[in-house]
């Protein structure tokens, strides 16, 4: 009995050694040599994995840098490491980099406790992904945040904290590096990727609310009713399902303290040098 089981360990111990051989040589065979050019610039790029440059990570970012022409080059950006990153690896590939206009994200809600007050308690997980599915939100307001803080914890990059006063999360422009994590995790699609503006000043409008505009204040003060007064300022200015959209491409600096002072419920936010908190 014993020299059976001896014998049954000795044939299983001796496959294991040829599958194991044949596995080396065909991985051997069959090996892809590493591009050192792609290992050089990846070393160069954060690492933060995060896809905010349309790739499946900073390697494939990398092997696609390495292989891009001068006009397939310009076409990409790494939004974490931003131009710094970008224009190492321009040179390192003698190409230039394009300038870009850096980004933040920035929340299309202005429902705070102050001006959205809860009228339900919710009990369940704090979770606002969980929570959306089966619950319009404290306040009432079918399109507003939820204050459970996902975008906090999923910010890679600690740019995100919920403020203990007006229960919204707030986004430091300083550490925010644009990734998106915040704009994928957000069931309400709540965030936006906006440029900075010059010198930081930009103006868009901090509600989400396509209900009709006496819904839309009861349940908030500052919702967007669709008033049409910021149109009237800026044609550009977009006003579709009782919500109003100000598109980058309109002036902060020309159009922007004009837009703020003249909306009436305080849905836009203008951060220029007379709203700097913002």
């Amino acid at each position: 009995m014993t020299s059976l089981i001896l014998f049954n360990v000795l044939i299983l111990s001796m496959i294991a050694v040829i599958a194991a051989i044949v596995l080396y040589f065909t991985a051997k065979k069959f090996q892809v040599e590493n591009n050192p050019l792609v290992d050089e610039i990846a070393a160069m790029l954060p690492q933060a994995n995060c896809g905010a440059c349309g790739s499946a990570g900073c390697q494939n970012f990398a092997e696609k840098c390495a292989a891009a022409t001068a006009d397939d080059f310009a076409g990409l950006y790494c939004p974490v490491g931003g131009q710094k990153v970008m224009s190492k690896i321009a040179e390192r590939l003698g190409y230039k980099a394009q300038e870009k206009e850096r980004t933040c994200a920035v929340l299309h809600c202005n429902g705070t406790c102050q001006n959205a007050p809860d009228k339900v308690q919710y009990i369940g997980l704090k979770s606002c992904r969980l929570a959306s599915r089966v619950f319009v939100g404290n306040t009432g307001c079918p399109n507003g945040c939820l204050r459970m803080g996902d975008c906090v914890r999923n910010c890679p990059f600690g740019a995100i904290e919920l403020n203990k006063v007006t229960g919204l999360p707030q986004v430091n422009p300083d550490k925010c590096t644009s990734c998106g994590a915040c704009v994928r995790i957000c069931p309400r699609g709540l965030f936006e990727i906006r440029p900075m503006g010059k010198n930081g000043v930009r103006v868009y409008v901090a509600c989400n609310n396509t209900q009709k505009g006496a819904q839309a204040r009861k349940n908030c003060k500052a919702a967007c009713i669709g008033c049409m007064k910021c149109s009237k300022i800026c044609p550009d200015v977009k006003v579709e399902n009782n919500l109003s959209h100000i598109p980058t491409t309109i002036s902060a600096e020309e159009f922007g303290e004009q837009l703020a002072a003249n909306c009436p419920t305080g849905a836009i936010i203008f951060t220029g040098k007379k709203n700097e908190q913002n």
